[in-house]
């Protein structure tokens, strides 16, 4: 009896002591980028990199959103055989960026008065939509669209959707970072770079230090 007392004994001991050891002496990083943003404003690859470029933004992810087909394909989407848009994932850090500077990001990158079209990209999957998962984000997107109304920015009604955020299914790999990787690509020499350099030269104080 004495036995089994001091060897379960000795067992805790070890038990605890070796928990003791493997402890890590300090608490893991956190995840900075905490909240979660979702739009749509023509091809992907452009949006990504207009949005990487911003501080406080952490790796934007290409994918769909806005329709009701599960699992789309970038094939069927691109085609404009379902009703989902291309759109980027924004992860952010509230701290550093606001969700309203966001909103103005995503309004001043692109043209929010042309229907089913964005630059020489057309049809319904190349729609403005700016996703809200909130009452909160919702009135910042409608507060935003009221200014840029009132100062008269376009010159043509803004005809971006305001939609609930539902689900978002992400992107083939070989969409993401596409730009970054893909330099030479002719589509993206002729329509993604000037897009993010013109949106570079219109809001230089949201920019990332490296950007």
């Amino acid at each position: 009896m004495i036995s089994k007392i001091f060897m379960t004994n000795a067992f805790l001991w070890r038990t605890l002591a070796l928990a003791l050891v493997i402890q890590p002496s300090e608490k893991a990083p956190q995840n900075p980028y905490t909240e979660t943003a979702y739009f749509a404003s023509g091809c992907f690859w452009c949006v990504e990199a207009i949005f990487v470029s911003v501080e406080g933004v952490g790796d934007v992810v290409s994918g769909y959103a806005g329709g009701t087909e599960k699992n789309p394909k970038y094939n069927q989407v691109a085609g404009g055989r379902t009703s989902h848009a291309e759109a980027v994932m924004v992860p952010y850090n509230p701290k550093v960026v606001s969700y309203e500077n966001l909103v103005k990001v995503f309004f001043g990158s692109h043209d929010p008065t042309t229907r089913n079209r964005q630059g020489p990209d057309r049809g319904a999957q190349y729609r403005s939509i700016a996703f809200y998962k909130s009452t909160s984000e919702k009135a910042t997107i409608k507060a935003h669209i009221d200014a840029l109304n009132t100062n008269k920015t376009f010159n043509s009604p803004i005809i971006t959707q305001i939609v609930p955020f539902t689900i978002f299914y992400e992107a083939e790999a070989y969409h993401q970072d596409f730009e970054a990787r893909n330099p030479n690509n002719p589509y993206v020499r002729a329509v993604s770079v000037p897009r993010l350099l013109k949106f570079k030269a219109k809001f230089p104080k949201l920019l990332k230090a490296s950007h």
